[in-house]
C-alpha cells in the first residue's frame, strides 16, 4: 500500500500534466450566474489573463482589472481587444484598487494571499450600495467533510481534464508567473472571519477543492 499511494499521485500528476484545465475557470459562468444582467462598474481582483473579467464586460459598462503581477497583467493586456471595456492595473488588492465604487466584485483563487478579514473589509468599502461580492477561494482541509469532497473531486478532476482537453495533449492555461502559497486557514475559520466581516454572507464548499461567498451590500 505504501508504494502503490505515491505510484498513483505520480500516474495523476502525469495526466494532469499532459491534459490540464483551469479549475477556477470551471467556476467563471456559475459567478455569472450570481450577477446581474447588466451593470455600470466591475471590479476583478486577481484577474490574472483577464479571462473573468473579459466576460465581466459582457455584461459592464467597464470593468477595472487589478493583479499583483506585472508579467500576467501585460499578458491580459494583449489578450483583450481595444473594443473591450476593460482596463488592467499592476497593484495590490488592500492598498492599490483603482478609487470610486464598484456594482459587482469578483476574486478567484487569490484571496487566501490576502489577511482575510482586511480584504473582505476592503471589498466592502468599494461595494456599491445593492452591490454583489462574488468569491471563489481555496481553503485548508481539516474536516472529515473536507477530506470525503477533496477524495471526491479526484475521479471527476479526472474525468472533467479528459473531457476538456478532447483526450488530446493541450496547452497549458496562462498562470500568474509570481509566487502562490496553499492555503492556511480552514473552511470553518473563513465562514467565521466572513460572518463577522460581511454578516449575511452564503459560503458553500464546492469541488475541485474551492469554496465560494457571495455577499450583496445593503
Amino acid at each position: 500500500m505504501t508504494t502503490v499511494i505515491p505510484r498513483v499521485l505520480h500516474a495523476l500528476h502525469a495526466f494532469h500534466a499532459a491534459h490540464p484545465w483551469d479549475h477556477n475557470a470551471h467556476y467563471h459562468r456559475w459567478i455569472l450566474r450570481q450577477l446581474p444582467r447588466r451593470f455600470d462598474r466591475g471590479l476583478d481582483v486577481g484577474s490574472g489573463s483577464g479571462d473573468l473579467a473579459r466576460l465581466l464586460a459582457s455584461r459592464a459598462k467597464s470593468v477595472q482589472g487589478v493583479d499583483a503581477d506585472p508579467m500576467i497583467v501585460e499578458r491580459a493586456r494583449e489578450l483583450t481587444p481595444p473594443a473591450v471595456p476593460v482596463s488592467f492595473t499592476v497593484g495590490d488588492a488592500l492598498t492599490e484598487i483603482p478609487p470610486g465604487s464598484y456594482d459587482v466584485i469578483t476574486c478567484v483563487a487569490a484571496i487566501h494571499h490576502l489577511p482575510l478579514a482586511d480584504a473582505l473589509d476592503r471589498f466592502r468599502q468599494h461595494l456599491s450600495p445593492g452591490g454583489t461580492l462574488v468569491i471563489v477561494g481555496v481553503a485548508r482541509p481539516q474536516s472529515f467533510g473536507d477530506h470525503l469532497l477533496g477524495a471526491a473531486a479526484i475521479p471527476l478532476n479526472v474525468a472533467m481534464a479528459w473531457i476538456k482537453t478532447k483526450g488530446r495533449r493541450a496547452p497549458r492555461p496562462a498562470s500568474m508567473t509570481a509566487p502562490t502559497r496553499p492555503a492556511c486557514m480552514t473552511f470553518s475559520d473563513i465562514a467565521r472571519t466572513a460572518g463577522n466581516v460581511l454578516p449575511g454572507a452564503r459560503l458553500r464548499r464546492r469541488l475541485f477543492w474551492r469554496y465560494t461567498l457571495v455577499w450583496h451590500q445593503a
